[in-house]
């Protein structure tokens, strides 16, 4: 059989069973990744990542648009960050929550597991902080007459004044559908798929309002830099809670949110379906 035969008949995407086969290969290559590589490429994630949300409060500085168009149209280019984690290649903390396949495999031990995720958090952490940095320093705020610092501010304080339990199950829900996306874009062969997989599931999240700490390490510090400097907001949000201790009572519910939703909604039940039979543990 020559190379054209075997392309007619090869399926235009991976099956389940094998995108979890290929979940615990990569967390594999993540787990035993050199510590130097993984904080530089996870600073490059939430670089990545605030950039999603740099253009999405682009579409919430425009006050022309309803608020269902706000959110959808925010949702899909804020794709745009987890895009570029996918296919230029980088480490987000909420999709290595599905490092957990190949651990109840016995792929590798719960501590390399946990030492990825420690270090990619805080690369995710630096990379954001690196783009808050860089628009403070372009005046990116300025844009469409402070149209974007108003969209930053109002952004910022509605993440920061919801109930701690609230914000909690949004991160449930937004990495159950951030999981989903990095998963079934492992199912892809081009980067044409990989765009459409990640498509419905990214701008779901977002545009329901939904939760992700790393994004939030981005809009929030912004938010905080904003009153820091004493941005002229005309905006009606409560900005007064955007300090320091509102930014870790979001990142503190968020956070575990994010794994709960991660880890025991997508990577424990395809797991349990997929490689329990053939776990190694």
């Amino acid at each position: 059989m020559d190379d054209k035969e075997i392309k007619a008949i090869r399926p235009d995407a991976l099956a389940p069973a094998e995108i979890a086969a290929k979940t615990e290969a990569i967390g594999a290559t993540k787990a035993t990744m050199g510590l130097r590589q993984s904080f530089v490429l996870a600073i490059m994630a939430g670089l990545f990542i605030g950039l999603g949300g740099m253009f999405m409060l682009l579409i919430k500085s425009d006050a022309s648009f309803s608020p269902a168009v706000s959110q959808i149209l925010g949702g899909l280019v804020f794709c745009t960050g987890l895009f570029l984690v996918i296919c230029a290649g980088a480490e987000l903390f909420t999709g290595n929550c599905l490092m957990i396949i190949g651990r109840l495999s016995g792929g590798y031990s719960w501590a390399a597991m946990l030492k990825n995720w420690v270090v990619v958090y805080l690369g995710n952490l630096v990379g954001s902080l690196l783009l808050v940095a860089l628009l403070l320093l372009i005046h990116y705020y300025t844009t469409n007459s402070g149209g974007v610092g108003n969209a930053m501010l109002s952004v910022a304080a509605g993440k920061i004044d919801q109930p701690w339990q609230i914000l909690l199950f949004k991160g449930v829900m937004c990495n159950l559908l951030v999981c989903l996306a990095v998963w079934v874009s492992y199912a892809a062969r081009t980067i044409v798929d990989k765009f459409f997989a990640i498509i419905l599931p990214i701008t779901a999240f977002v545009a329901c309002g939904f939760e992700h700490c790393i994004a939030n390490m981005f809009f929030l510090p912004l938010g905080l830099a904003l009153r820091f400097i004493g941005f002229d907001y005309t905006g009606s949000a409560d900005i007064s809670k955007i300090d320091v201790a509102g930014v870790l009572y979001n990142l503190s519910a968020v956070t575990i949110g994010n794994i709960i939703g991660g880890v025991l909604l997508v990577g424990l039940v395809y797991w349990f379906v997929y490689r329990k039979k053939q776990g190694r543990q």
